[in-house]
């Protein structure tokens, strides 16, 4: 496996934790108050931080087990990178215009924020999926 097929998984797998423990926070205070006083930035910015500090421990590890490996992508990873951060910025900017209709018809901050966070967790899927993909297909550069 590709090392940057194996942060691929690191940082899909992480994604999916992190968000999916936010959604479940989330939820379970929506069963005791209504959408406008759920009080979901502290769980928010909680889960971002201990996924993002996960991620970097994560990599650093796998780094340190495969130091040669780490510093020498070739020009297919370097392809391969590009076209998946492609992909995932179709995702981040659809999640922008979401949040930007939500704004300007005055929609509660509960959903704009909720269609953000949403649309990171998306592109992030979406970087991760074209770059595994790409990796285990015949992929060719555009």
């Amino acid at each position: 496996m590709a090392f940057e097929e194996k942060r691929a998984w690191i940082g899909g797998v992480l994604a999916v934790i992190s968000y999916g423990a936010y959604v479940i926070i989330v939820l379970v205070r929506l069963r005791d108050a209504p959408v406008a006083d759920v009080a979901y930035a502290g769980p928010l910015i909680v889960t971002i931080g201990a996924g993002v500090l996960a991620s970097i421990v994560a990599h650093v590890a796998i780094g340190f087990s495969a130091r040669d490996e780490a510093n020498q992508p070739d020009e297919r990873d370097r392809d391969i990178d590009r076209f998946s951060k492609l992909v995932s910025q179709a995702f981040l900017s659809a999640s922008a215009l979401v949040a930007l209709l939500l704004a300007v018809t005055d929609q509660d901050r509960f959903w704009i924020a909720n269609a953000i966070v949403l649309g990171f967790f998306l592109s992030a899927m979406a970087e991760m999926v074209a770059k595994i993909v790409a990796y285990h297909r015949d992929f060719q550069s555009w």
